[in-house]
């Protein structure tokens, strides 16, 4: 594996295993884009919430780097989804990226009354000009069984809070078992300061001369979780793709998942009932 490395999805599109996620990067956005791009990332995750894919699209564009290398993911927000405005929201995110198309397209929460409708949206627009590709987030497993009982084109992406203290074992397990791409939001924890100094974490990171971040980033890899850190700070964001030159043992791996706490940050069973 290297930074390069890419997830076939069920489709047969390439997705890029790392990639920079862009919540709440601001006004940063556009040079924290331009530096990954520049340190061999190929994959940018944004949203139509974040209020950032107009910056996105311009430091794709003026990367230098053709279209067809990078890979970028937005973000179906709720509101639209429930004022039935799911096709003007996509060509909206088209207009602001400005990049030719949209590799993949999310329902970013499983809006109970609505994200049937909205799927219904998505496999029409997805036409493999325009957008090639289309997925779910935030979705669990009943979201899923209820979304496909009408559904025509499965699912290539969950994209779903993943890390050392949400492992989410038994989604991963059914995302495989169902041929779809599980990817991980806020793998480093959001604002989590007790995860990032986790002792255990920290003593498999020295023995590679690695820091915890880097550590849990290799464990989204190794089990094959396409994962997306997000920074604005050029230093860090090389340091998290610095990934792919040590391999963690079996037992490294274990402990690793041990650590698990089913402890996240926003809920997919109650989230949609506030926003």
């Amino acid at each position: 594996m290297d930074i390069r490395t890419n997830v076939t999805l069920n489709n047969g599109e390439k997705m890029p295993l790392l990639g920079l996620g862009v919540f709440q990067s601001a006004n940063q956005t556009y040079n924290a884009v331009r530096c990954a791009l520049e340190a061999g990332y190929r994959h940018i995750d944004t949203a139509s919430l974040y209020g950032n894919e107009e910056a996105v699209g311009r430091a794709v564009r003026e990367s230098g780097i053709p279209r067809k290398e990078i890979f970028v993911t937005t973000k179906l927000w709720n509101t639209e989804q429930r004022s039935h405005r799911q096709s003007e929201a996509f060509y909206k995110s088209m207009e602001r990226l400005n990049i030719g198309y949209i590799d993949l397209y999310l329902l970013h929460w499983p809006v109970p009354e609505a994200f049937k409708e909205s799927w219904a949206v998505l496999e029409e627009l997805c036409d493999g000009k325009n957008l090639k590709s289309i997925g779910v987030s935030n979705f669990l497993e009943h979201h899923i069984d209820t979304l496909m009982q009408d559904a025509k084109i499965k699912p290539a992406v969950d994209q779903v809070e993943i890390h050392p203290y949400n492992t989410k074992k038994d989604l991963r397990r059914y995302l495989k078992e169902h041929g779809i791409a599980c990817e991980a939001l806020s793998p480093l924890g959001r604002d989590n300061k007790e995860l990032i100094t986790d002792p255990t974490i920290a003593a498999i990171g020295q023995k590679y001369g690695k820091s915890v971040a880097q550590t849990i980033l290799r464990w989204d890899v190794q089990n094959g979780i396409i994962t997306i850190p997000k920074s604005v700070h050029a230093e860090r964001i090389l340091q998290n793709s610095q990934i792919f030159d040590f391999e963690l043992d079996a037992e490294e791996m274990q402990k690793i998942e041990s650590l698990n706490r089913n402890q996240f940050h926003e809920d997919p069973e109650t989230f949609c009932n506030f926003f």
